[in-house]
């Protein structure tokens, strides 16, 4: 059984501030709990008696499917929420021999959980954020991560002084309207990818630092084409191209 003053602090890390006050998050699921489980220091767990809970030290709950509904963030549980400290954002070296992710302005939930997964899938293990990205601990990112958090590390930095920091012609691509035909380009096994907000895309200061600018085709030649891909799927794409061409 869960107390009313254990949900309202649970639901209370929905907000930012309160986060970053108690330097907690939420995950939810069997899978995303399971992962994160292995980088994250877990400070509670809430689970129906279906779930098999592994020891350890920390709080224990256990609760009916009613209760659960009432704690959780999504709209159909699944049998586990669990509530994790924040790392302290201290960022490793800049790994100027892999190939990165910068993230310049994403807004929305979703799609910066889903480009921690794409960054996971393609072996991605680190991805900058500009302070003005949405934050990565919010239940809705971390849902969409799907558990790629506990392997991908992101950070939030001042993507100007990151860039800085790299040698000099470091590879810094970026996706622009007048940028060369990815399909065409020689791209190499290292460097740092740029993608911009969803409405504005890559902001003008930033552009400034892009000695690489790429361009994702469109194939439609009808008038009335998209002006422009999701910023996940074309992070997908972009990312797939470069590791592509590694073989």
């Amino acid at each position: 059984m869960i107390s009313k003053n254990k949900i309202k602090e649970i639901r209370a890390l929905e907000r930012k501030k309160i986060r970053v006050a108690e330097g907690l998050f939420v995950a939810e699921g069997p899978k995303v709990v399971g992962d994160l489980m292995q980088r994250f220091l877990p400070k509670l767990l809430v689970h129906t008696q279906q779930w098999n809970a592994p020891e350890g030290e920390w709080e224990d709950i256990v609760v009916s499917e009613e209760e659960l509904q009432r704690v959780s963030f999504l709209q159909h549980p699944q049998q586990v929420l669990a509530v994790f400290r924040i790392p302290d954002d201290q960022h490793d070296d800049f790994p100027v021999d892999e190939l990165s992710l910068a993230l310049d302005g994403i807004q929305d939930p979703g799609n910066l959980g889903t480009i921690i997964r794409i960054a996971d899938w393609f072996g991605i293990r680190h991805v900058y954020c500009s302070h003005e990205t949405a934050d990565v601990y919010n239940p809705k990112v971390v849902q969409a991560t799907m558990g790629s958090l506990a392997r991908v590390k992101v950070s939030y930095v001042d993507l100007k002084e990151l860039i800085a920091s790299a040698p000099v012609d470091y590879p810094v691509y970026g996706t622009l309207l007048e940028g060369n035909d990815i399909y065409k380009e020689q791209l190499s096994a290292n460097g740092l990818i740029v993608m911009g907000n969803e409405g504005n895309g890559i902001s003008p200061e930033l552009r400034k630092c892009v000695n690489r600018k790429l361009l994702i085709p469109c194939y439609q030649t009808d008038a009335t084409h998209p002006d422009s891909l999701n910023v996940a799927v074309a992070t997908a794409v972009t990312v797939a191209e470069f590791r592509r061409k590694m073989f």
